[in-house]
């Protein structure tokens, strides 16, 4: 009985450990999310700024010219034509048309666009990336990208990965501990600067053509509505940060590594941010941006995300696996699925080895090089 007793209060002092690093993941992803939004509007302001005064200065050097020529040249103070812009027909700042009459008024009966929607401050959106917004897993085309720049070998990846599937398929559990640990220590000695240029050539690469057109449309249509919208995955924060900005969306929820002084250290900030890390992320955000989750909306492929899910007003299934597909019914979710016959069960497969088993082939395969 005491046995049992024991065994008990270590599982339960287990699952409180888990919790509580799945919420200081979640934290940290706030917090480095909100911490990119802001530096990407400063960086917006800087440039605008910058624009503003070359483009200042441009019109203050000709007027300067200008008004030298006027000065020196014979009959000074008449008006004096500006040289033809390259490409133009009339004098530059004239404003004589250059349609006829009837393509003056086909052009009035063009439809214009209609103006953005204002923005609604307390209702977003999350999307989970592997299988949902793109293709696969996005830390499984990252590694591959990384095999390709020669830090490891892509068939250390496959052995390792390989490994891992079996573990899962077979139903045994792998070293989850091991995982979280090793999780992100191929980019140990990295600098953040260096994951972040190689992540966007990465993206180009192998990610690019793989987001699914369907899921890029719901995420518009959020945007259009004038809400935010933010990408939740297990990848790192940096990358993740990436995919979001060449979709033109808000930002980006991911798994925070340890860096000091610009260099990585190969440990996590908390955990892997995958299942209820994911919900106290998506809890973290809301409450540092004001929103309300009743008026927010969720989408995801895995039972995984359930947490998530589980923690806004509308929950979507998207290209489900079998068990959220039957959790989304029982619930009453509504289901978007953008495959179809066999490409949807291959697509599926590195859904089943999950962000941890992928982070941890990774790791894996770097520390089997070391060796």
């Amino acid at each position: 009985m005491e046995a049992v007793c024991v065994a008990l209060w270590r599982a339960r002092s287990k699952k409180q450990e888990r919790e509580r690093l799945a919420a200081l993941a979640g934290e940290a992803s706030a917090d480095a999310a909100v911490a990119m939004e802001a530096e990407a509007a400063q960086a917006e302001a800087e440039a605008a700024h910058a624009e503003a005064e070359a483009a200042q200065a441009g019109g203050t050097t000709r007027s300067d010219s200008t008004l030298q020529s006027d000065d020196t040249a014979p009959g000074a103070g008449t008006a004096v034509a500006e040289p033809l812009e390259a490409g133009r027909t009339e004098p530059a700042g004239e404003l004589t048309p250059t349609l006829d009459t009837a393509e003056s008024a086909d052009a009035t009966d063009v439809d214009e666009a209609p103006p953005p929607a204002p923005p609604d401050l307390t209702a977003a959106a999350f999307f989970d990336v592997d299988n949902t917004m793109m293709v696969g897993a996005s830390i499984f085309h990252f590694a591959r990208g990384l095999a390709s720049r020669k830090y490891f070998t892509a068939s250390d990846l496959a052995g390792f990965a390989m490994q891992q599937l079996r573990f899962r398929v077979g139903g045994k559990e792998g070293n989850v501990d091991g995982i979280r640990e090793q999780g992100l220590s191929f980019v140990a000695g990295a600098t953040v600067e260096q994951l972040t240029e190689v992540g966007e050539e990465i993206y180009d690469e192998l990610m690019a053509d793989k987001i699914w057109a369907g899921t890029r449309a719901l995420a518009q249509m959020h945007l259009d509505a004038g809400q935010r919208v933010w990408l939740v995955t297990a990848t790192p924060v940096e990358l993740a940060a990436i995919i979001a900005r060449r979709l033109g969306l808000t930002g980006a929820l991911g798994t925070v590594a340890e860096s000091i002084d610009g260099v990585y250290t190969g440990r996590l900030v908390g955990d892997l941010l995958h299942g209820r890390a994911k919900a106290h992320a998506v809890r973290a955000l809301a409450a540092r941006e004001g929103l309300n989750l009743r008026r927010c909306t969720a989408y995801s492929d895995s039972q995984n995300d359930v947490p998530m899910l589980s923690v806004v007003g509308t929950a979507v299934a998207v290209n489900p696996d079998a068990e959220l597909r039957d959790t989304a019914r029982a619930r009453g979710w509504e289901i978007r699925d953008f495959r179809t016959g066999r490409k949807a069960a291959k697509i599926g497969v590195p859904s089943v080895l999950g962000a941890g088993a992928v982070a941890g082939a990774v790791a894996g395969a770097v520390a089997h090089r070391r060796r």
